[in-house]
């Protein structure tokens, strides 16, 4: 699809890359990577990526369409997709993300009161509060509206007790959006959707230790924690819609993770040839390797193409649809894939857990792929999207409903 009005987005190119080349420290370019670790890390940014990341904090080109007023950029999609372009070139990361950026922020903005919005939308565009998940429960995965944490009405405010589990960064973050039950005698119409802070009493996180040696998750409990009113999101018991529009907003990041272009590396056959060598044409010495290599390079890259595909097919703000959960599960097997091809190609290199015999690289391709297993299960397992896609997107009849 075409962009109409090209003379405009010209001139905010020369706009874009004017203002890049005034604000972007040259220091970051040398290692793209290094950017991008930094923007994951819990650790406060430190010297030139402090500096650029309050820079397009201040410019709102870190939500870059997002209305202004909020804090954002108030660019259209096709601005956005020409600033991306730019930073690409010059090998800028965007310095603003989480789940406050990737999911809580664009649910608000829908579902959210003016207040809601001139209260959290600001914080999130400068990336100075750190935003965390309460869905899931112990007895309450893939049958989400299951859950159990209960929030008591008190007159101006609820009382919540209960407990989440796999809340990712629960540890660091500032504020939690989360699922409560308000009805205890319905089950989809009685959640509600509230948020609150993670740092007052009642609040307790305690971090998992995965088996890939990290702790990204959480579990947190609630002891009659304290909620006004007025953080609730969405109408009263209407929870499970404002959470099925986040989870789309969560899949749609999910599966375009690897369709911008921003990341640049070593192409996997010249990492692959490290280890196993070449032919007498200069090829990856197995045939069988080199072919498997090829076939998920068609597989990313038609997955990037697919993506890109969306973002300029997408009209107005009408946000990700259920076609997210087939990008989901497209690039979670592309990704796994990938991490298995890795090992494969380190060969006895690739069992490293430890120890001075296995470079970094080896390390953490092992941890990589250990916890990459995990991708299939968050943010809804791949078969609660083969059931989204069957029933929403091919039409296909409820089974479990005609026996």
């Amino acid at each position: 699809m075409a962009d109409f009005g090209a003379p405009d987005l010209e001139a905010f190119r020369t706009e874009a890359r004017e203002w890049l080349e005034a604000n972007f420290p040259k220091s970051l370019a040398k290692d793209v990577e290094a950017q991008a670790n930094a923007v994951q890390s819990p650790d406060a940014p430190k010297g030139d990526m402090a500096i650029w990341k309050q820079r397009m904090g201040e410019k709102g080109w870190g939500v870059p369409t997002w209305p202004k007023q909020y804090g954002g950029g108030g660019l259209t999609p096709a601005e956005a997709r020409v600033l991306a372009s730019e930073m690409a070139k010059i090998g800028a990361v965007n310095p603003i993300s989480g789940m406050g950026v990737a999911m809580f922020g664009p649910t608000l903005l829908e579902y959210g009161t003016e207040e809601q919005k001139q209260k959290y939308i600001p914080d999130i565009a400068t990336g100075k509060v750190r935003w965390c998940q309460g869905f899931s429960e112990p007895g309450a995965g893939s049958d989400l509206a299951s859950l159990q944490t209960k929030a008591e009405d008190k007159g101006d405010h609820w009382i919540v007790n209960g407990s989440k589990i796999w809340t990712s960064g629960g540890q660091y973050a500032d504020m939690i959006f989360c699922l409560v039950r308000t009805d205890q005698t319905k089950k989809h119409e009685g959640i509600s959707f509230v948020v609150f802070s993670m740092h007052q009493p009642g609040v307790e996180v305690r971090p998992i230790k995965l088996i890939a040696g990290s702790s990204p998750f959480c579990e947190t409990f609630f002891t009659d924690v304290p909620v006004p009113k007025e953080n609730l999101v969405g109408p009263l018991n209407g929870g499970w819609t404002v959470a099925k529009r986040l989870l789309q907003h969560e899949r749609s990041g999910m599966g375009g993770r690897q369709g911008d272009g921003s990341q640049k590396s070593v192409p996997f056959g010249v990492f692959a040839k490290k280890y196993v060598g070449e032919d007498e044409q200069g090829r990856l010495a197995d045939p069988d390797l080199r072919t498997r290599i090829i076939l998920n390079e068609i597989d990313q890259r038609a997955l990037q193409q697919t993506v890109r595909r969306a973002a300029l097919e997408a009209k107005g703000n009408a946000g990700p649809s259920a076609t997210t959960s087939i990008m989901k599960n497209a690039n979670m097997k592309v990704a796994q894939d990938r991490a298995e091809l890795t090992l494969e190609v380190m060969g006895h290199q690739g069992l490293g857990w430890e120890g001075d015999a296995f470079t970094p690289e080896e390390r953490n391709a092992v941890r990589g792929w250990l916890s990459g297993k995990a991708g299939s299960i968050y943010g809804g397992s791949n078969e609660v999207q083969n059931n989204i896609i069957s029933k929403r997107i091919l039409g296909l009849p409820d089974l479990t409903q005609s026996r």
